[in-house]
């Protein structure tokens, strides 16, 4: 039966990295990320970001495509913020992405990494190289 260790650091942010990703609705962008993730075959590993990105460290099944599945990701989430109308505006992401495979070894500094992602930024103490 065939196996796979593919891990991966995606970052993605809000269409012009407005600071839209507000306390009202990061919760339920952060739960409908979660929730497309898992249903797609994906095990999520974390989840993080601040008010114009997010973070997510995944392991992505071998049979999807990366492109198809943070694509999937993206729109769905999107759009099922949109439908519960509690922005005052359109939510919407950038189309571009950044993705990173990482060793099994970076994974726990990775995770650390995403969750505490407003930490990092209001500390100034992000990495360049693992943002976007």
């Amino acid at each position: 039966m065939p196996h796979s260790r593919l891990y991966y650091h995606a970052i993605w942010g809000t269409k012009y990295r407005e600071p839209t990703i507000t306390p009202q609705i990061e919760s339920h962008i952060f739960d409908f990320i979660r929730s497309k993730a898992i249903g797609l075959g994906g095990y999520v590993y974390a989840l993080g970001g601040t008010e114009d990105h997010i973070h997510l460290v995944v392991h992505i099944p071998r049979t999807m495509p990366v492109s198809q599945y943070i694509g999937k990701i993206k729109g769905s989430s999107s759009a099922r913020l949109n439908k519960l109308d509690i922005c005052t505006d359109k939510f919407y992401w950038q189309s571009e992405y950044a993705i990173f495979t990482i060793s099994e070894f970076m994974l726990p500094r990775l995770i650390h990494y995403a969750e505490n992602q407003k930490a990092h930024h209001n500390n100034k103490s992000t990495r360049f190289s693992l943002e976007l």
